[in-house]
């Protein structure tokens, strides 16, 4: 029996696989640290503004995302036109290599890094080029480089890296960029900027605001803490936030995610207590994975990873056992989130028992 039949890309396009919620035991409380989400209730003025907007939810969304756009431009001094918002920086990606890649160009990324990158990448019928990171977790610029080719329409630099959590460095970054061809778009990925804490970061602004071939993707699911809503945005030279734009599903970021958004942008002074709490939580785990024999990659996002190789489900059930859920990589290791400071504590209680510690991880 014959019937419709999706595109041969479709079968090819990877499952993404999300952050299990954690499993209930009784008389202890589980945390999830498996989805690098921010442990914190909204910021103040948060709730107070998406419940306005449902009060007219009977209306659509501002198509446009006119005062969203107005509140960016303002806090990173760029034009509106250089723009474009989506749900999550995540639905960014689909709508670049939508607007950019025809089937089988080739889009160049670390590996392993963000997950969403195959999956849109397949998706559009593109071809994925993976570059291995290096031993520490970092992008291989140079090998990167050397595996853009005649058919490269674009190329992903998520910084710092998910799930490993390096940053790369802004005279590395110069350096990569001045070599890419200018017809190769180059994403530089910033969904954890606001945690990064490192000599010579990346300014993912004043970098796009140089080069014409720089988007950059950021998110409000993170520092901002409105993973549920969904609300990311590129910044780009007004041609390609243009045709990001063009690709966006109409009405896709809801009237209560922009005014969540909105109402974000304006809490900035508690925004910022909170990210410098998380920092000093995520350096307490270092510092106690570091003591309990850990060799861990540097951390610049919200989370660690333990390079754990073919014992890293046992460590995920460990985890379980504790009442923590991580986010496990078959075969490869485990992202772990920095949350609640007695979820931490657990995890730094796992890294001092689990046997391997002191010899798989890397």
């Amino acid at each position: 029996m014959t019937g419709p039949k999706p595109r041969p890309n479709v079968a090819a396009i990877p499952a993404y696989v999300a952050g299990k919620p954690p499993t209930v035991r009784p008389g202890m409380t589980s945390y999830k640290l498996s989805s690098n989400e921010n442990p914190y209730p909204p910021l103040p003025g948060v709730v107070e503004a998406a419940h306005r907007a449902v009060e007219v939810m009977n209306r659509y969304p501002d198509m446009g995302n006119t005062a969203l756009y107005e509140a960016l431009a303002a806090r990173l001094q760029v034009p509106v036109g250089d723009l474009a918002a989506a749900t999550g920086s995540v639905a960014l990606i689909y709508q670049l290599l939508t607007a950019f890649c025809e089937p089988g160009d080739e889009v160049v990324h670390a590996w392993r890094s963000f997950e969403a990158y195959p999956i849109a990448i397949a998706a559009a019928a593109a071809t994925s080029v993976p570059v291995p990171v290096d031993a520490d977790g970092r992008h291989d610029l140079d090998r990167m480089l050397a595996a853009i080719g005649p058919r490269t329409r674009c190329v992903m630099v998520c910084t710092p890296n998910n799930p490993t959590g390096p940053a790369v460095r802004q005279a590395e970054l110069d350096e990569f960029l001045a070599r890419v061809p200018d017809d190769v778009l180059v994403v530089v990925d910033e969904a954890y900027v606001e945690f990064v804490r490192m000599d010579d970061k990346v300014d993912g602004i004043a970098t796009y605001r140089d080069r014409p071939n720089v988007v950059v993707f950021r998110t409000f699911s993170k520092a901002y803490g409105l993973a549920g809503f969904r609300v990311g945005y590129a910044v780009a030279q007004a041609p390609v936030a243009a045709a990001l734009r063009a690709v966006s599903l109409p009405f896709g970021v809801s009237g209560v995610a922009q005014a969540a958004a909105i109402a974000s942008l304006d809490a900035e002074p508690a925004l910022l207590e909170r990210v410098d709490a998380l920092v000093a939580e995520r350096d307490r785990v270092q510092s106690g994975l570091a003591d309990a024999g850990w060799k861990i990659p540097e951390a610049q996002g919200n989370f660690v990873w333990f390079g754990l190789g073919e014992r890293t489900a046992d460590f995920a059930a460990a985890a379980d056992e504790l009442g923590i859920v991580v986010r496990p990589f078959a075969g490869e290791g485990a992202r772990v989130s920095i949350g609640e400071v007695e979820a931490n504590d657990r995890v730094l209680e796992l890294a001092r028992s689990f046997e391997t510690g002191r010899t798989a991880a890397r």
